[in-house]
């Protein structure tokens, strides 16, 4: 089976126009956003710090009822193009699983039947991010080639350590702070809540032929903003596979947060491990340049890793789920992230058609 070219959409993309640009570029699958952390184009790469979050996170919107995904997936069959996955719950929806609050598992219930729905609708994977401080102080940088602005991240130019509000949680707001803070957990307390997530979501997913992908720590620091981080290492990906056996516990592998993370192994060990035990789910097909506390996300084929032979690497380990580009530098033109995406998808189309074609020749 063939490795399967898809396209990241974030909610206020899931319309025509979107969906014609990701088939003129070659794509057959999606993967979606429907929490809502984004609102244009111009707003995808995002500054974040202590002051500034990802906006409003509101619960239990009626876009994860079966009917909406059912519509979402018929939209996009229209085009040509596969639902294969959607991406992180509302922050909403599931912050005191996050946190182990009072409300963990009336939210537990409601996040089993998204599952659920998912399933129903004929979804395959659900990716995640169990994380308290989620995706945070990122900036903006003309890092990339030719001063392209692109995703980076600098601990030197932030407090790490600032304090998370009550009220907010993976870098969005779920309710208005009273001027307290979230309190210290440690790692292996985050591990425990997070194992007590998977005991009872994945049965649900099992049951419905839903696979969860847990995304890595971006930025994969060992503590960000006085909370710990679970996977900052590539090795503590097996960590969670080996915390909870189950067909369904998967990876949202990111090739970029791979690569930032401090590590004993080159990053094409690592892959290796998790395409043996066929535990990739979809991948995030990201290339950056140096490692924490230091990076910078860059085009696809000009960082560390060597992308062609990743793909590569994934061939021989029969992989044939979906890959995604992630994260692009957004390129200077009147379409700035329609360019830095189709360059992006250009390289993998070309790159994959290249490899099953030299692969058949000695077939």
């Amino acid at each position: 089976m063939d490795m399967k070219l898809g396209i990241g959409l974030y909610r206020h993309m899931l319309k025509p126009e979107y969906f014609q640009f990701a088939r003129q570029c070659g794509c057959t699958h999606l993967i979606i956003h429907l929490a809502t952390y984004y609102d244009s184009d111009s707003n995808i790469v995002t500054a974040t710090d202590s002051k500034v979050n990802y906006g409003n996170s509101f619960a239990k919107d009626p876009i994860w009822e079966l009917d909406q995904l059912l519509e979402l997936k018929k939209e996009a069959a229209s085009y040509g193009l596969e639902l294969y996955g959607i991406e992180n719950f509302s922050p909403a929806d599931w912050y005191d699983v996050l946190l182990a609050g009072p409300k963990r598992d009336e939210q537990l219930e409601y996040l089993k039947q998204i599952i659920r729905n998912t399933g129903k609708a004929g979804i395959k994977s659900f990716g995640y991010n169990f994380s308290l401080a989620g995706v945070w102080g990122h900036q903006k940088k003309t890092a990339a080639r030719g001063s392209a602005i692109s995703t980076c991240f600098d601990a030197s130019l932030l407090d790490i350590d600032a304090p998370i509000p009550n009220g907010q949680v993976w870098n969005m707001t779920y309710a208005p702070s009273d001027g307290s803070f979230m309190p210290p957990v440690t790692q292996e307390e985050l591990w425990d809540r997070l194992k007590y997530f998977l005991d009872r979501i994945l049965p649900v997913a099992e049951e419905t032929g839903v696979e969860l992908a847990l995304h890595p720590d971006d930025p994969p620091m060992p503590t960000l903003r006085g909370t710990p981080r679970l996977v900052y290492r590539p090795e503590l990906y097996q960590k969670l596979i080996d915390l909870a056996p189950s067909k369904a516990n998967k990876l949202e592998l990111c090739l970029g947060s791979l690569q930032e993370m401090q590590a004993d192994k080159p990053i094409y060990d690592y892959l290796d491990q998790y395409l043996a035990q066929d535990k990739i789910s979809y991948v995030h097909f990201r290339n950056v340049k140096g490692k924490v506390p230091c990076y910078d996300e860059v085009f696809v084929d000009e960082g560390d890793i060597d992308m062609f032979h990743v793909l590569k690497q994934l061939y021989d380990g029969h992989f044939d789920g979906v890959l995604i580009p992630d994260h692009t530098p957004l390129m200077n033109c009147q379409a700035p992230w329609h360019a830095g995406m189709a360059y992006a998808l250009g390289y993998m189309k070309s790159s994959l058609q290249f490899i099953e074609k030299e692969y058949s020749k000695h077939i």
